[in-house]
């Protein structure tokens, strides 16, 4: 009977693949496949309901991109807010009136007079000093004055902030989702090295054009292609990944003693 020590070297890793994998391994990725798949789905939907309503209207737009990032320059901040993603948080009068007092400069006495109400109302719940990050504190007046000048999209300041997390973060994701993807195995090695390269370069090509657009709005539509290429990247991998390990090594119970960890 051959022991561990007398095995081949070359056969040590035989059989290393997503298909050949046992299932406590094939659930552990499964498991991280399935959350980071329903992460990125929240990403999406939290991008609908933020970006996507910069222009008043639902769905990602070119507009809504420009909007957030180098601004609607033809009115302020608040007026921008409260025809887009704020739409729906006051009724039709009070927002109105909202947009008006913008309009007219944002003066402290018709605040006091009509406004502050309006704002203790309906804004304050979520706009005050325990909020803290990126809110801004709307139970001062001077906080909401400053948002009545013209919209200058995302600051300099809330952009790099967004970049470092974005930078860390998904760089993060993409390593395990790329690991995992790695192990396997039938997959042309221009197709398998580019879906584990793409997310990291479109990565860096997103951050890039949320500055650009910043400075000028006709990289807006950069920013769409960079997030295109980290979502088809990702649905690549995780694709092939799952149906390697459930599908070919699970339904139809596939032997493969290629080793993934040592050859492409």
């Amino acid at each position: 009977m051959e022991t561990e020590h007398t095995v081949p070297a070359k056969y040590a890793y035989k059989g290393a693949n997503l298909i050949s994998f046992g299932t406590s391994i094939k659930l552990l990725f499964t498991g991280y496949l399935t959350t980071v798949a329903a992460g990125y789905l929240m990403a999406l939907i939290q991008i609908l309901f933020t970006h996507g309503m910069a222009d008043g209207k639902f769905g990602l737009s070119l507009d809504d991109i420009v909007y957030s990032y180098y601004g609607n320059r033809s009115g302020s901040l608040l007026e921008s807010k409260l025809n887009g993603s704020m739409k729906s948080n006051s009724p039709e009068q009070e927002r109105f009136k909202l947009i008006q007092w913008a309009r007219d400069g944002g003066g402290e006495v018709s605040y006091q007079q009509e406004i502050k109400p309006i704002v203790d109302k309906y804004c304050v719940l979520c706009h005050n000093e325990s909020a803290g990050g990126a809110i801004p504190d709307f139970s001062k007046y001077e906080n909401l004055q400053k948002t009545t000048e013209s919209n200058q999209g995302a600051t300099f300041a809330s952009l790099t902030r967004v970049s470092h997390i974005h930078l860390f973060g998904i760089s993060f994701i993409f390593m395990f989702v790329g690991m995992i993807f790695s192990f396997s195995t039938g997959v042309p090695r221009k197709f398998k090295y580019t879906a584990i390269i793409m997310p990291y370069l479109f990565l860096l090509i997103d951050i890039a054009s949320w500055w650009l657009t910043k400075l000028n709005p006709n990289f807006a539509l950069l920013v769409i292609f960079a997030g295109s290429g980290l979502g088809i990247s990702f649905a690549f991998m995780w694709t092939v990944s799952m149906y390697q390990m459930w599908i070919l090594g699970g339904w139809y119970k596939q032997a493969d003693r290629r080793n993934a960890v040592m050859r492409d």
